[in-house]
């Protein structure tokens, strides 16, 4: 789905991502939390007590601490093992991970003048010494003596699969290159860091920057009161004055207004910001994404890879771009085919109601609603009045604790980083046992970028003396905020995001690898949307249902006549969403492989490859480039976005069998919670994911569950490209 989750890893699987450092007037170690143990009781950051000149500090301080520890490895004068080389990279920078992890959370949710200013130097003084570790000659040395003899070294499966994936990563970060080369590598690492802080600044600048502002109350008809009532309030956030209304490019002031709004060319309006966004002006990112994807190139050529997506799909599941592309294929023509009875029905509708129009992209969403409401008779602003944003967290926790005996208290008293943030304690429901520690930040603000993703705090791991160090979690989302009379009333999408997320956070908390890099999230990029996106069919399984979705209102629970149009309408519109995903990724992966020699017209590439593909006219990419922060924000999904349509044939397929067992089913439960949620990334993923549904996926439950017609089954291990 379109959810996109943040993975803070170890230092090692981190390199490629961008940190810090600037010395600049400092408080004295005393002062600074970072420098000191955390005093609760769990481990969650001091908030209240960290300060923006803590930040460099510290992270000069980690980076000397790190450096120091990897001095230590290196000098060891015993040959190189597992225990003193790769267990001791496990357990170095933890000031680092301290630090890094309080930045990037706050960097991307709560930003503000000053944190962009430390960001300047943040990120590319890390991503040097990150270059600096994994070219450092003497420490590859030892990991490749590790590697070398892993077989007879009486090494666990999740030992030698660490070993395994530490040398491939410096493998993949230089570590072979020569001297010459090695400089050219870290040169082009600083200037991509730099590019993806540009590219970043600008689409939260032109997405602040925009805003519509409605005078007339008559151009509000068919718009929800909760979204009129949201307007209001935007408009006094601006300083604007009463009786007028203001709408953003944030996602629960735009879509419902795509959805809703009568007034044709106020969706027009909303639809050609939004698709606009940062492609001129101040904020343009067509020159930054340029000069990105010549970067990129020169960088795979340097690694010895035909071109960047290559590289990227090197040391995932999909094996080779060819292998994503087969099976986005496989979805992308049942999808266009969808598109067009969809365009058909809603230009049906459009004719009966004498508009006179032909559909256009700008009303996909608001005639998608009307053919929903008349083949259904299904009204999502009815539906809203039952998924209260407290009703939906209920039901989620509800979920997690009848799946896998898991209790959610919350700590009113606990650090948070502001004030709308929510903190738990994750016990087990039997013993009482502390698990892990849940925040959650649900509402948007212009100082957190758009979108919903999971991360850490603090990760998990096994310590020396065999106790496990339990993690900090935090689910971050921009869902509709309440107004004045009524609390967040979420729409299904928004549901279904929470679930989502949800799940990610359920994937770090359950975590029992033994290896900091191999918990939670540290998998393969194509493997990690499998938890997230599996929790999403829970959220409209009658039998969850009626245990949360509840009016806000009455208390009435939702009743089995409005959960029936609800199943009978799940299908509704996945033609366009499937084609819209999918294109995306389709997209994404022609990035991959473009070898840019000079200058790329962005705008000409992205419309050659629509062409290509025969994308419908009533459409457009998910994310066109210049907002596209998944694969030009950083490198975390660049040749990736396709993992979420991969992982989604793992998610339906795995979905079909507590389906068939019951979607409480202890027995299945406990084997999704061992092989998947708890094994984190110590195994093969294929191997877990066999290991708990017993046979190997096809994309057909994907269709199935999507309402597109079945295409022949995708063998994802093979490692021949299309």
């Amino acid at each position: 789905m379109k959810k996109r989750i943040i993975i803070l890893a170890v230092l090692l699987a981190a390199c490629c991502l961008a940190i810090i450092i600037k010395m600049v007037n400092k408080p004295s170690t005393e002062e600074n939390p970072f420098l000191q143990p955390y005093t609760n009781e769990y481990g969650i950051p001091p908030f209240d007590k960290i300060k923006y000149e803590h930040y460099l500090p510290a992270l000069k301080a980690g980076i000397e601490q790190q450096k120091a520890e990897i001095e230590a490895i290196v000098s060891n004068p015993e040959p190189a093992n597992f225990d003193n080389t790769i267990m001791a990279l496990e357990r170095s920078g933890e000031t680092l991970d301290k630090v890094g992890a309080v930045f990037f959370a706050l960097d991307e949710s709560n930003s503000s003048p000053e944190m962009v200013e430390i960001a300047e130097t943040f990120y590319p003084e890390y991503t040097k010494f990150a270059d600096e570790m994994t070219m450092n000659d003497a420490l590859f040395a030892r990991i490749k003596q590790v590697y070398d003899t892993r077989d007879e070294a009486g090494l666990a499966p999740d030992q030698k699969l660490a070993v395994e994936k530490y040398y491939k990563n410096f493998t993949r970060n230089g570590a072979l290159l020569d001297a010459d080369k090695k400089e050219q590598l870290k040169a082009i690492n600083t200037e991509l860091t730099n590019l993806y802080l540009t590219f970043n600044k600008n689409l939260l600048s032109a997405t602040n920057d925009f805003a519509i502002v409605v005078e007339d109350s008559a151009r509000l008809a068919g718009l929800p009161q909760s979204s009129i009532a949201q307007a209001a309030d935007e408009a006094k956030a601006h300083g604007i004055e009463d009786g007028k209304w203001v709408f953003t490019l944030h996602a629960p002031s735009r879509l419902p207004l795509l959805q809703f709004a009568a007034d044709r060319d106020l969706r027009k309006q909303m639809y050609l910001g939004y698709t606009s966004l940062a492609s001129d002006g101040q904020y343009n990112n067509l020159p930054v994404i340029s000069k990105i994807l010549q970067a990129r190139t020169k960088k795979a050529a340097l690694l010895g890879f035909e071109n960047y997506g290559a590289y990227m799909t090197d040391n995932v599941m999909a094996k080779t771009v060819g292998n994503a592309e087969n099976l986005l294929m496989q979805i992308w023509r049942p999808a266009v085919n969808k598109v067009k009875e969809e365009v058909a029905e809603m230009q049906a509708v459009a004719d009966e109601e004498g508009s006179g129009i032909k559909i256009e992209p700008w009303d996909y969403y608001y005639y998608a609603e009307k053919v929903r409401k008349k083949k259904y008779d299904l009204d999502e602003n009815d539906v809203r009045q039952y998924f209260a944003l407290d009703s939906v967290r209920n039901g989620i926790f509800s979920m997690a604790e009848r799946l896998y005996g898991v209790k959610f208290t919350e700590m009113p008293d606990a650090p948070k980083y502001y004030d709308e943030v929510t903190v738990y304690n994750v016990t087990d429901a039997a013993t009482g046992e502390h698990i892990a520690v849940f925040m959650t930040d649900y509402f948007p603000r212009a100082s957190k970028r758009q979108g919903a993703w999971m991360s850490e705090f603090k990760g998990s791991w096994e310590n020396a003396d065999g106790t496990s160090s339990r993690p900090v979690i935090y689910n971050v989302g921009n869902f509709s905020r309440p107004t004045a009379d009524t609390p967040a009333l979420l729409t299904l999408d928004e549901v279904e995001t929470m679930f989502h997320e949800f799940g990610h956070g359920l994937h770090g908390m359950l975590s029992k690898a033994r290896l900091k890099s191999q918990a939670g999230t540290n998998v393969d990029r194509d493997f990690v949307e499998l938890p997230s996106q599996i929790h999403e069919h829970w959220a409209m399984e009658p039998e969850l249902l009626r245990t949360y979705a509840k009016h806000w209102k009455t208390g009435e629970t939702i009743p089995d006549e409005l959960i029936a149009k609800l199943e009978a309408a799940a299908t509704h519109n996945q033609g366009f969403m499937t084609a819209e995903l999918a294109g995306a990724a389709l997209l994404d992966l022609q990035y991959g492989k473009l070898n840019a020699d000079g200058d790329v017209d962005v705008a000409a590439f992205e419309a050659k490859v629509s062409d290509q593909l025969g994308m419908p006219a009533q459409l457009t990419y998910r994310y066109r480039s210049p907002y596209f922060k998944h694969i030009f924000g950083s490198d975390g999904y660049a040749s990736g976005y396709y993992t979420y349509l991969w992982a989604e044939v793992l998610d339906s397929d795995g979905f079909e069998l507590f389906k068939e067992k019951g979607i409480f089913d202890p027995e299945t439960a406990h084997k999704f919670k061992e092989n998947i949620l708890e094994k984190g990334g110590s195994e093969d993923p294929m191997k877990l994911y066999v290991n708990f549904r017993g046979q190997e996926p096809t994309v057909d439950a994907l269709l199935r569950g999507r309402g597109l017609e079945p295409v022949a089954a995708i063998d994802l291990q093979s490692k021949n490209g299309k």
